[in-house]
């Protein structure tokens, strides 16, 4: 089998890994805050604070662990942390079924964290193997399997809890993780790319020097951060939010219609965004891309119908899903060959630091004033991050052209 093929193969392999893995875990978010409500008699206050305890805790240790793995990525092959993260994942899935509190699903949701990382380790794993040129197109190709697990994951998930109960719907979650894992473990092959002799190595404090110096890499990552506390102040309240929008039945499967609107949306346009980025750059797609996910965040806030914030989400799935693939083909052209596993693993870590502002942010905000306000602040993050990424843009662009034209004038 030629390189080619190998790398072919690759790519639909964790394309259907991404699709199970994003599928499985967004399978049980929107019924987090229900499931919670089960193990007592407690009131909706604790409730959404311990909704965004729960769905936060977890990318602590992600947070912690991320450059960990991408450092053991770069040095003995992505397919073994891969595997690694797959089953570790399962395992603490399986048993968020059979707890009877909510402080051992917490304990759990920590523990798990551990293993976080699976889509960001496939997507340093594919971008090694990716011509620059084409980096956007194959990472928002690969982008794709992940949402469109995380299109389908909220809706079955949603639709399993009502069915079979919540308990149920964590066993098969765990399955379906455990195929995935055992997917990339039999049909990956990695192929590595040999470092060239004049190559230098990073120490993990070089390593960390190297982010800070770069001005518009390190603003990325800031940046990531701030999307993604915009991002996931919302999501583990979503479930109470369409309670209030619609007291009746099937709360967890319009829930995870809500859900699978934002994940459509991704699904139409996250290749092209890719393409684009390739283009016209991917700092520009990314401003673009902050700018239209305010305007059409802030009116999710003044709905009255299910149906409203369904079309809405899906605006914000269709503006917002360029980000991730941009991102990571950013950091794929500017990062050495020998540290960008570890590169992408701090970038994980900036965007699982934003998952734990972001839901106990939201948690906090919708218990003193109410959900619709989280609304407001997370809009504002994105008008923030759009601003600072303009800023630090600009001011390396000039700073380029200003030294092309010394170069000249020499």
């Amino acid at each position: 089998m030629s390189r080619i093929e190998i790398q072919k193969r690759n790519i639909v392999i964790m394309w259907i890994a991404n699709f199970c893995i994003a599928g499985s875990l967004t399978m049980i978010l929107p019924f987090l805050s229900l499931y919670i409500e089960t193990f007592g008699n407690d009131s909706s206050e604790y409730v959404q604070r311990w909704s965004g305890l729960v769905f936060g805790i977890s990318f602590v240790t992600a947070f912690l662990f991320s450059p960990f793995w991408g450092r053991i990525g770069d040095q003995y092959g992505r397919k073994k942390v891969l595997t690694i993260l797959g089953f570790g994942i399962s395992a603490c899935v399986l048993l968020m079924g059979i707890v009877t509190s909510v402080p051992m699903l917490f304990i759990l949701r920590f523990f798990m964290g551990i293993f976080a990382g699976f889509i960001s380790m496939s997507q340093a794993l594919i971008a090694a193997q990716t011509p620059k040129e084409i980096s956007g197109k194959i990472l928002g190709t690969l982008q794709t399997g992940n949402v469109s697990g995380g299109l389908f994951g909220p809706l079955i998930g949603g639709a399993l809890a009502d069915m079979v109960g919540f308990s149920y719907t964590f066993i098969i979650t765990a399955i379906i993780t455990s195929i995935a894992a055992t997917l990339v473990a039999v049909g990956i092959k990695e192929i590595r790319v040999s470092k060239n002799k004049d190559e230098k190595s990073y120490t993990s404090k070089q390593v960390l020097h190297y982010i800070f110096t770069t001005p518009m890499l390190f603003i990325i990552m800031i940046v990531s951060t701030i999307i993604q506390i915009a991002n996931f102040a919302i999501q583990p309240l979503l479930a109470l939010y369409v309670n209030e929008l619609n007291a009746t039945t099937n709360i967890a499967l319009l829930s995870g219609i809500a859900f699978s609107a934002t994940g459509l949306g991704n699904l139409i346009f996250t290749r092209q965004w890719g393409k684009i980025g390739d283009k016209i750059g991917y700092e520009k797609v990314m401003l673009l891309l902050l700018i239209l996910s305010a305007v059409v965040y802030l009116p999710q806030a003044f709905v009255t119908e299910v149906w409203q914030l369904v079309i809405l989400r899906f605006l914000l799935g269709l503006v917002i899903g360029g980000i991730i693939p941009c991102r990571t083909a950013y950091i794929r052209n500017v990062a050495p060959l020998s540290i960008q596993g570890e590169v992408l693993g701090y970038n994980a870590s900036f965007r699982f630091l934003g998952n734990v502002i972001g839901p106990v942010m939201g948690g906090f905000l919708a218990s003193v004033t109410g959900i619709s306000s989280v609304f407001y602040v997370t809009s504002a993050l994105f008008i923030i991050s759009s601003l600072i990424l303009w800023v630090v843009y600009h001011k390396t662009t000039n700073k380029v052209e200003n030294y092309n034209k010394q170069t000249i004038n020499y």
